[in-house]
Order: C-alpha cells, then structure tokens, then sequence
C-alpha cells in the first residue's frame, strides 16, 4: 500500500511538472527595447498624470500593515497613434522620490499596454505612494491611460483594489 501510495505521489509530482501548451508565458518587458527619441519629433502634446498606488495598507489598527504586490498598467487607448511616456517618477507617501523607471523615453503602438510591476516585499512607497507619469502624444484625442492593481493573499483570504490616474496640470 506504501509503494502504491509513493507511486501515486510521484505521478502527481511529474504531471505538474509538464508544460502547458495553453500556458500563457509572462511578459517581461525590456524598456531599453521600447526607447523612442521624441526629440525628433516637434509637433507633440505633453501631459503628466498622477497615479495613486498602495504598497501596504493598514489593517486592525494603525500599528498592522497587509503590504500588496501594484501593477501599474501604461496603457495606449489610441486605436490608431503611438503614444510616448517619458518618465515614470515613484514618490512615497511624504511625497519624497524613491525612483525612476525610464531611462528614457518609451512608444507604446496603439492599443499597447506596458506594465510596471513593485513587488510585495517593497514597502518603500508606504500607504500613500503615487507615480507622476510625463507623456506626449499626436493629438489630446485619446489621451494615455494609467491605472493601479493592488493585490494580496493570504491562505484563502485575497484583497484587491484598483486605482486610476488623473491627469496634472502645473
């Protein structure tokens, strides 16, 4: 019964080892592959917008923190035109820099959706983290879109919430 047991598991163990061929890989995108050099380009509309992330929210009182894992997505909704973001500041709750994360200008093609992921383990932003995104586009038409996904789980337990971001003007 032991040996059958054994054989049992170790058929389980191999059959989750196989590939998927409907897996869907994930994407990593390489921004140095995405540079655009809009400086060739004259005739462009800037904008910035402000994005509200969470890196951690409080939970039971104000001493407990449950940290997320944040997708910020860089959407193009322009069916037609490429869009440009030239940067990608993260701020923290104080509203002090913690990092860039362009080098430099990228393109999204139309209706591309370029993803920034910051780990749960990141607590750098803190409760009231936001990005400031500076973009350029042909035309204010279809203006770019960021939005947030925060995400957590614990044993069954899973917590989730979204945000959108609005544009800035300065």
């Amino acid at each position: 019964m032991k040996q059958i047991l054994f054989y049992f598991t170790l058929m389980i163990l191999f059959a989750t080892c196989i590939d998927d061929e409907n897996a869907v890989a994930m994407r990593v995108v390489n921004f140095d592959e995405r540079t655009a050099n809009i400086q060739l380009i004259d005739s462009l509309i800037t904008g910035k917008t402000y994005l509200p992330v969470y890196s951690h929210i409080y939970h039971f009182d104000n001493n407990t923190t449950h940290s997320l894992t944040v997708t910020i997505s860089m959407r193009n909704i322009s069916p037609s035109d490429t869009i440009y973001v030239q940067s990608a500041n993260y701020y923290n709750t104080y509203g002090e820099w913690i990092r860039e994360y362009l080098q430099h200008p990228i393109y999204l093609s139309p209706l591309e959706t370029v993803e920034i992921v910051i780990n749960a383990k990141d607590r750098e932003g803190g409760s009231g983290a936001n990005f400031v995104f500076d973009w350029a586009v042909h035309s204010e038409k279809n203006l770019p879109l960021f939005e947030s996904v925060m995400i957590s789980t614990s044993g069954q337990q899973g917590l989730s919430f979204s945000s959108r971001g609005v544009r800035i003007y300065d």
